[in-house]
């Protein structure tokens, strides 16, 4: 089980809701609409995606990574660098 099966139906949710605003910029592009009417969709479905990823992080550090640290050894060191790079590549992005 994954640190966020609990929440799951609600990720799913957000998800298909991002990707409904996806399908809505292209129709966007498609339609020439406005530019800066188009960024800021853009930056919306953007800061949605980034608050689902922050969401899982919490959820991951919480549960898999506790989970290993609990159990210690060369398994809790890989789940710490696996968590601090998933930190890098969403601080990155």
């Amino acid at each position: 089980m994954h640190g966020y099966t609990e929440n799951k139906d609600a990720y799913l949710k957000r998800l298909r809701r991002i990707e409904g605003q996806v399908r809505g910029i292209a129709k966007m592009v498609d339609d020439d609409k406005y530019c800066i009417d188009i960024l800021t969709q853009v930056s919306a479905a953007t800061k949605a995606l980034q608050s689902v990823a922050l969401g899982l992080l919490e959820e991951h550090l919480g549960s898999c990574v506790v989970e290993a640290a609990r159990e210690g050894g060369p398994a809790a060191d890989a789940k710490v660098r696996e968590a601090s790079e998933a930190i890098a590549r969403l601080v990155r992005s």
